[in-house]
């Protein structure tokens, strides 16, 4: 790491250039201002979907419907998302091409990036995540450039990582698991005046500069292993900041008035599973409505028994913890596999149901936003065929009610069809060879 990389100044100014700029509403005029916005949402579950051995006779427990096209069927683990069946659609056959040359346990650092984790390029172990890449074309609308969850927090450490998101230099974006800190970092609920509010954010600012100029010297003596950590650091504070000078260009701007009264701000991810999720896709959904952000991310579980996810199925009262549910080659292992997929989508329906309730200027907030949820398995540790739903979008033109497949598709192609449909053009992402062809995407 070199003192320019260390360089808070040069960082913003990469990040966030002349995006940082006037509000929307007061910079841009009432024209712009009533656009309606186009968001993306994407949601990782480790260890891969249940899809049953046939020799078990439960296939109707199969993640993925059985028939292709219009036909379909939902299995057993996906039917809370019938109600939503002309929003949503099942897409098989995607892969990394990168992820079949890699450690399997890497799938969920390269699940948003499809970067060559097997061969990085010197100097980076990842690329940017799709969701920062989007979040790069639409932070200027609203006052966070984008949100950045999991049920860990941090960033967990190299193949068991804590964050899907990486920014444009490959380094993972530290995320936030805590509802409480959420609430408040989005909705700032407990904020005194805007005078105290600016002071303290100019107090903050001052502390990381402060710290990355301590941190230079310090740097040279570090070995390898502390100037990762170091450079995780302070990537969070570049982070901070950044998410800081957004706010505070917002700070006069009053936030949509909304109710809160559903919210449990004290639910943890140590409580009740499904009090938890809900109340974390609850903040997703509110945080849309109002336009605070139109790119997010959330890892709703770690890969190979990691973090207190893991334990969520015996909280359910399964027998198994999740990992273990997800190497089950038994009839019965199986079998509760998918009965945490089904409670999974469960949680999934709840939130396509509250963005459903939500207007925007035309249509629902989930009209306009793209709901991705998927895996970087199918079975355990098999990076081929990855199970993914796309959710939402009917207004940035997505076509929904199928279950679409196509072998040996690159999963960057999907991607780079979600950035053309958020009207982001893109020439490719990552090793993209176009887009999806005969798909749901009609852009």
């Amino acid at each position: 790491m070199t003192a320019i990389q260390l360089d808070r100044r040069a960082v913003l100014k990469g990040l966030a250039g002349v995006t940082l700029s006037l509000p929307l509403l007061e910079a841009m005029g009432k024209e712009v201002a009533e656009q309606t916005p186009r968001r993306f949402c994407a949601m990782y579950t480790a260890n891969g979907m249940s899809l049953p051995k046939a020799a078990h006779g439960i296939d109707e427990w199969s993640w993925f419907p059985k028939s292709e096209g219009k036909s379909f069927e939902f299995g057993k683990s996906t039917e809370p998302l019938k109600p939503f069946r002309d929003h949503v659609s099942f897409l098989g056959g995607l892969y990394h091409p990168n992820g079949t040359k890699a450690d399997p346990h890497l799938c969920s650092d390269m699940w948003l990036t499809g970067a060559p984790l097997h061969n990085p390029k010197p100097g980076m172990f990842n690329s940017v995540a799709l969701d920062q890449v989007i979040a790069l074309h639409t932070k200027q609308y609203c006052r966070q450039p984008s949100l950045v969850l999991s049920i860990d927090a941090g960033v967990g450490f190299l193949s068991r990582t804590g964050t899907i998101s990486y920014n444009q230099e490959g380094k993972p974006i530290p995320a936030e698991n805590n509802p409480r800190r959420v609430f408040d970092r989005l909705f700032r609920g407990d904020r005194a005046s805007l005078a105290v509010q600016r002071e303290q954010l100019q107090r903050r600012i001052k502390l990381v500069d402060a710290v990355l100029e301590s941190s230079r010297s310090l740097n040279k003596q570090l070995g390898q292993s502390d100037r990762e950590k170091m450079d995780q650091y302070l990537t969070s504070l570049d982070e901070i900041e950044a998410r800081l000078t957004a706010s505070e260009k917002w700070i006069d701007i009053p936030l949509k008035t909304q109710d809160y009264s559903h919210l449990n701000l004290d639910a943890t991810s140590e409580g009740e599973p499904r009090e938890y999720y809900r109340n974390m896709f609850d903040l997703i959904a509110l945080a849309f409505d109002a336009d605070i952000t139109r790119s997010v991310a959330f890892m709703l579980n770690r890969e190979d028994g990691m973090g207190v996810s893991d334990t969520f199925p015996l909280k359910l009262g399964l027998t198994r913890t999740h990992h273990s549910l997800s190497h089950a080659e038994d009839k019965p292992g199986q079998l509760e596999f998918a009965r945490y997929d089904l409670f999974l989508s469960e949680q999934l329906a709840h939130f396509m149901g509250q963005l459903q309730q939500y207007k925007d200027v035309q249509g629902t907030v989930l009209d306009n936003t793209i709901l991705m949820y998927g895996s970087g398995a199918s079975t355990t540790h098999n990076p081929t065929n990855l199970p993914t739903l796309l959710a939402g979008g009917a207004n940035m033109g997505l076509k929904h009610g199928v279950h679409w497949r196509k072998p040996n598709t690159p999963m960057s192609n999907l991607y780079l069809s979600i950035l053309r449909s958020m009207k982001i053009e893109e020439p490719s992402f990552g090793d993209s060879t176009g887009t999806l062809s005969d798909s749901i995407f009609t852009v």
